[in-house]
């Protein structure tokens, strides 16, 4: 779905109500913007979450030593902890 929003002079733009009751934004709410070499892209912060859940997948899956702990462990022995 592609919708033109207009940008007022003082920077404000406003998503049409429909969408806005799709991403669960009926009563406001907040937005991460991310500025990408092909546009912005629009998430909420449920979206961001979901998005990094799965880049984080991606690239550990099957990896147990790739586990926070494991870094953070890491981390300490390479600074001498």
């Amino acid at each position: 779905m592609t919708v033109q929003v207009t940008i007022t002079p003082n920077g404000r733009m406003s998503l049409p109500a429909d969408i806005r009751k799709r991403l669960g934004l009926a009563g406001g709410g907040s937005l991460l913007v991310e500025e990408t070499p092909d546009g912005v892209i629009l998430r909420t912060v449920a979206q961001s979450i979901a998005h990094a859940q799965a880049l984080a997948k991606k690239y550990t899956a099957g990896k147990p030593e790739a586990s926070v702990d494991a870094f953070l462990a890491g981390r300490r022995e390479d600074s001498g902890e």
